[in-house]
């Protein structure tokens, strides 16, 4: 990877908060979704951190997005909501969907919240991490904000790479937290390797002749490929249904590339599950009973050459508390583009704080 900088974690919510703030985003919005997206880069989850942030930017310049959303409850029952987020930015809808969700469950045990005219919100584990803090696991499911991937065998490109994410809690072990597109990889980490100047590995994408797609800057020119053949097509297809058309979101046809329309309502759908560990038992027991697992796991015998079986989430926790120590990586593409924006913006360039 060409490094132009190592960040300090700080420094770069700083900067983001800065920027969002600069085109007209409420300073406790714009410092919410800044730390957000730096918590994405802080786990590694680059194709979601501040790469993003010019695009957001121009949705906001264009009206693509409501600076000041009214989110609120449209409908709801004991352990169930719709959350409107009023075309908001979509970190705000989703943390106001979780924190529903986690008081819900608190009563009711289980909650399923779903949002609708929310927008891009980061990686789905940001989500589903939020209620291990209350002894609470988290399954999050996303309509992503551009369509990808054909049905199988397909040419016409009706679903997304349409996440999913888990956390489970653990006792002394770290959590287990799955995050995962129904895709072999997220459309964000092509755009991390165009701007990287890397090639896409044999596998991710393939051309309209069917042939591997190697360029990511040729992106537009074939589609994603799903995860196991058919059955990544069908899963990609119910989480879909889940989390775009149960809560009134757009799926299909109707959900708008936000790649390359900055002024459309996305109305992107996502949705929380968000189950309470003490609605079914002593959550000891059962955080004791992971760890268990988790280990066991770990320490199982492994195949020639193998030098470590990872638990998910495990690779993410370490990029975590390495960034944290060093910084966050920037390349120097990335960087010499935040720079521009920032000169774009009136704002101090993230490069000079980071060299002060």
């Amino acid at each position: 990877m060409n490094v132009h900088s190592q960040v300090p974690q700080e420094v770069l919510r700083r900067f983001i908060t800065t920027a969002f703030a600069s085109q007209g985003l409420p300073p406790a919005d714009a410092k919410q979704v800044a730390s957000l997206m730096t918590e994405a880069d802080l786990q590694g989850s680059d194709g979601h951190g501040v790469i993003r942030l010019p695009q957001y930017l121009k949705r906001l310049r264009a009206g693509g997005i409501n600076k000041q959303p009214n989110i609120r409850v449209i409908c709801e029952r004991a352990a169930t909501a719709v959350v409107d987020g009023d075309n908001g930015m979509g970190h705000l809808v989703v943390s106001r969907a979780v924190d529903i969700a986690i008081s819900k469950a608190r009563e009711t045990g289980v909650a399923w919240v779903s949002t609708r005219y929310s927008n891009h919100a980061g990686p789905a584990s940001l989500y589903a991490r939020r209620p291990l803090q209350h002894d609470m696991l988290g399954l999050y499911f996303a309509v992503g904000n551009a369509n990808h991937l054909p049905p199988w065998g397909g040419m016409e490109m009706l679903l997304s790479t349409n996440p999913i994410a888990a956390g489970i809690p653990a006792g002394e072990e770290p959590p287990v937290v799955l995050d995962m597109a129904t895709t072999v990889t997220a459309y964000g980490k092509v755009k991390a390797k165009a701007k990287r100047g890397e090639q896409m590995p044999v596998g991710w994408m393939i051309d309209r002749q069917g042939q591997p797609l190697l360029d990511p800057n040729r992106a537009g020119e074939g589609f994603l490929l799903p995860i196991g053949g058919h059955k990544g097509y069908g899963l990609a297809l119910i989480v879909g249904l889940l989390a775009g058309t149960l809560g009134g979101a757009a799926m299909g046809r109707d959900v708008v590339d936000f790649n390359a329309d900055h002024v459309s309502v996305t109305n992107t759908g996502q949705a929380i599950l968000v189950i309470d560990l003490a609605a079914f038992g002593d959550p000891g027991h059962f955080k004791d009973h992971v760890d268990r697992l988790v280990r066991d796991i770990r320490s199982s015998e492994r195949l020639p050459g193998v030098e470590r079986i990872w638990l998910p989430g495990e690779q993410s926790l370490q990029k975590r508390q390495r960034y944290s120590e060093v910084g966050i990586p920037i390349s120097a593409a990335l960087m010499d583009e935040l720079n521009m924006l920032a000169r774009e913006l009136g704002i101090d360039p993230l490069m000079a704080e980071v060299s002060a």
